[in-house]
């Protein structure tokens, strides 16, 4: 999480690249970005020789060959600028360490073409490479910045996002298309409820610093480690797996390189604005998506790819990225992803027709209800995670509900946590104090039990399966409470006779009380009277 002291750190680092003289917010994102990946990098290698230490193994890849110097910098006229650096001087302990006019050298002349080098021949990160420029003017301010970025906490595995949603939450032109970065816990929820597999073809088609592309990977290091001794199984993990789609430049070299610090240098990180452009090239393409696409509204109708308009007739954002999920999906392939309310229950003509064709045509599975929190403070919109699979055939029997009430985090603007770290997340072993503040392995559990134990509970329990018929009878309404029950306390009542039996006593003591107060009355009358 983004605490007080991580936030004043990365202040810090913004204002010496403002008071160095970079003024533009896009670029010190830029600038910073170049740096973290280095330090990733280095980071990554170091793991990397511990364990092959550990293993007694040769090191697989050297990202830092020590015997292997930079390619001399040459300017246009063929004449040569700077001799070449042998690439163990980009490490981050030697790099820290050089003098400001030499560590600018360095940055100036070997940075960018040494990170071009990553990944094969025509990478998508090569090509995202290709557009990087640094542009820190002096080596003192380097020094500085590169000083402050070494305190920075970067063991975490959610940190590095945690480090580019603040940065981009001070970029001016962030979020207003409406993205947000999903937290890790949920995405981690939504890759283990789709369970990724080592054949799958997983794509985010609004992708971002690619967060879920990550954690299907993590979920399959995890889960099927034996597919990275296979080597078809790892040539298609490594290189024909994960496919991501954005069309911000600063957010598609981030997802690149986020993906190349996990071990995905080849990962298809690639420019498209998926709801403009035509996608005939991409159907039916994919055997998994996972998303939390930006809903920003409504489009142009003239910009809107008619491929989507022919699945549904709209220009409303959420509805057309439906489309575009169901037209990348192949038959038999699934999907997790977010979506605002107005997807499960909007009365327009074009939300039934996109609910009518989940239901009836492909199998919807489940609808898990989000609390309105969870993407505070950058939206505090209801939202719901849609799973679903294409068929084009139907199949959907019933559909799973669950009302997801606590993720592990305080669902206000400060999002503190309300369980330790290892203790968020669909996997973690909870007490029964501490279920009561993370509900995600609940909701994993009841996921998997479905099809069995989930059909026999009752509408007033936290999961529950409502029948087909019973959902189109509603006209396709999706919202959890339109199924609920409300519980109420059960009261037991005498029978009615007993009852009957009390009330008959009741009136005889009233009887004999109205008969002894008159006597009392009457005495106290015939006394005064004598008096």
């Amino acid at each position: 999480m983004i605490t007080g002291d991580l936030k004043r750190k990365i202040d810090d680092i913004w204002d010496a690249m403002w008071t160095g003289g970079i003024s533009n917010p896009q670029t010190v994102m830029e600038q910073l970005t170049l740096l973290l990946f280095l330090k990733g990098l280095d980071d990554a290698q170091t793991l990397a020789e511990r364990q092959a230490r550990a293993r007694n193994v040769p090191l697989e890849r050297d990202l830092f060959p020590p015997d292997l110097d930079g390619i001399p910098v040459v300017s246009e006229g063929g004449e040569k600028v700077a001799e070449g650096r042998p690439y163990s001087d980009l490490r981050w302990p030697r790099f820290t360490t050089l003098p400001p006019a030499e560590m600018q050298e360095a940055a100036e002349n070997h940075l960018v073409p040494f990170l071009r080098r990553l990944g094969s021949d025509g990478a998508p990160l090569r090509k995202h490479m290709a557009s990087a420029r640094y542009e820190i003017p002096t080596g003192r301010l380097l020094a500085k910045v590169v000083d402050l970025l070494s305190d920075l906490p970067m063991k975490s595995r959610d940190t590095k996002g945690d480090l580019y949603e603040y940065m981009l939450s001070k970029v001016a032109s962030a979020g207003q298309n409406g993205q947000f970065r999903t937290p890790r816990h949920i995405i981690d929820l939504m890759v283990a409820m789709t369970e990724p597999r080592p054949d799958d073809v997983i794509c985010d088609p609004a992708c971002g610093t690619a967060g879920f592309l990550v954690g299907a990977a993590e979920y399959l290091r995890a889960q099927h480690s034996d597919a990275w001794t296979d080597p078809g199984k790892r040539l298609h993990i490594e290189t024909a797996m994960f496919h991501g789609h954005d069309f911000d430049g600063t957010m598609l070299r981030l997802g690149a390189m986020n993906m190349a610090l996990h071990g995905f240098e080849d990962a298809a990180i690639v420019y498209r604005d998926s709801l403009t452009q035509a996608h005939g090239d991409e159907a039916e393409a994919y055997s998994l998506i996972l998303a939390n696409p930006p809903f920003a509204g409504s489009l142009d109708a003239e910009a809107v790819a008619k491929d989507l308009t022919r699945i549904v007739d709209t220009r409303k954002t959420e509805l057309l990225f439906m489309a575009l999920f169901l037209r990348l999906l192949k038959r038999g392939g699934r999907a997790a992803v977010v979506v605002p309310d107005g997807v499960l229950f909007g009365s327009q003509k074009a939300h039934k027709e996109v609910r009518r064709m989940l239901i009836e045509e492909q199998q919807l599975q489940g609808v898990v209800k989000l609390p309105a929190g969870v993407f505070r403070p950058y939206a505090g919109v209801s939202t719901a995670i849609l799973l679903f699979q294409r068929t084009d055939s139907g199949g959907t029997d019933g559909v799973w509900f669950y009302d997801l009430h606590a993720d592990g985090l305080s669902l206000d603007d400060k999002r503190q946590p309300l369980v330790s770290e290892d203790k968020l997340g669909p996997w973690a072993e909870l007490t029964e104090q501490e279920a009561n503040f993370n509900d995600l392995p609940d909701a994993l559990a009841r996921w998997q039990m479905r099809e069995r134990t989930e059909k026999e509970n009752p509408r007033t329990a936290r999961s529950f399966v409502v029948p087909k018929a019973e959902i189109v009878a509603a006209s396709y309404d999706l919202s959890l409470n339109r199924y609920r029950e409300i519980e109420h306390d059960t009261v037991e009542h005498e029978p009615p006779a007993q009852i009957l039996s009390r009330l008959r006593e009741m009136e005889r003591d009233i009887f004999d009380g109205l008969e002894e107060l008159e006597k009392m009355l009457g005495e106290s009358i015939a006394k005064e009277a004598a008096e």
